[in-house]
């Protein structure tokens, strides 16, 4: 049984136990309804955030972070299901730092091992779980407001062109990841480090736009293009519209790069009143 703690924001969340320095923080995200994608008058938006819709998300436990290396050492060390893992991923080292350099499949294995150990139900969040939980009840490009800057998230700030959102201005290029605590500023539920550092993964097949999307938050598996996989949150490397809360990427589920992670979430962990 896990017991329920109040934190910033008064969320609620539990602390799963993996090891000195690698334990892992899970928020409660509750149940609502928001819009999904971006308004027709958005900067940077694109034809895959459209049409913008209704969902309604169940009540669910998320990563208060993107999972950390020391995390994913722990896990790596737990008992194969499918996939391999190996427990040396990173190219930017260290015990706080996300992990990145992680495919589709590995991501999928580190929750199938993490939820046989755990013995709770743990997986990559859906595309429409994601983005509800990163908006935290806003509806500007980012949890922050209209924009950005890199003195709160990590991103390529230099860019020529696209190094600044909007009225934002243009800020550094850290050119690698940083801890996941670094900056400590949450969104309204209690999720640090949405905009930024590393791309998550979630379950979802790569759909070209949102016409016959589920409204129920669930994750999208029907049709599409079944090769191809969604991302969200922008990266260490990518211009700041990249970072924004409606923003979608894609990518093959066996790619590796250095600037792909994930965070994990909870349907229902058995809890104490």
């Amino acid at each position: 049984m896990v017991t329920l703690t109040r934190q910033r924001h008064q969320a609620q969340y539990f602390i799963e136990p993996l090891g000195e320095g690698a334990d892992l923080e899970m928020t409660q995200i509750p149940a609502g309804t928001f819009q999904m994608g971006s308004p027709t008058d958005e900067l940077e938006r694109r034809d895959s955030e459209d049409p913008q819709h209704s969902v309604t998300v169940p009540s669910f436990f998320m990563g208060t972070y993107p999972v950390t290396q020391a995390q994913w050492q722990f896990v790596a060390g737990l008992t194969q299901i499918e996939t391999k893992l190996d427990p040396g991923l990173a190219n930017f080292k260290g015990a706080l730092n996300p992990v990145e350099w992680v495919t589709w499949h590995e991501a999928m294995e580190f929750c199938a091992r993490l939820a046989q150990h755990t013995d709770r139900p743990y997986r990559l969040p859906s595309e429409a779980e994601w983005e509800y939980a990163c908006r935290a009840g806003t509806t500007t490009p980012f949890h922050f407001g209209e924009t950005i800057t890199t003195e709160i998230a990590n991103y390529n700030g230099t860019h020529k062109e696209y190094g600044a959102y909007g009225p934002g201005p243009k800020g550094e290029y850290r050119r690698k990841t940083t801890p996941v605590n670094h900056f400590e500023i949450a969104n309204a539920f209690g999720l640090c480090d949405m905009h930024g550092n590393v791309r998550e993964w979630c379950q979802d097949v790569w759909h070209d736009n949102y016409e016959g999307a589920p409204t129920d938050g669930s994750a999208w598996m029907e049709g599409g293009d079944q090769g191809l996989r969604v991302l969200r949150g922008g990266s260490w490397a990518y211009s700041p519209g990249y970072c924004r809360s409606a923003c979608r990427g894609i990518d093959l589920p066996g790619v590796r790069y250095f600037f792909n992670g994930f965070r994990v979430v909870c349907s229902s962990p058995r809890t104490q009143g």
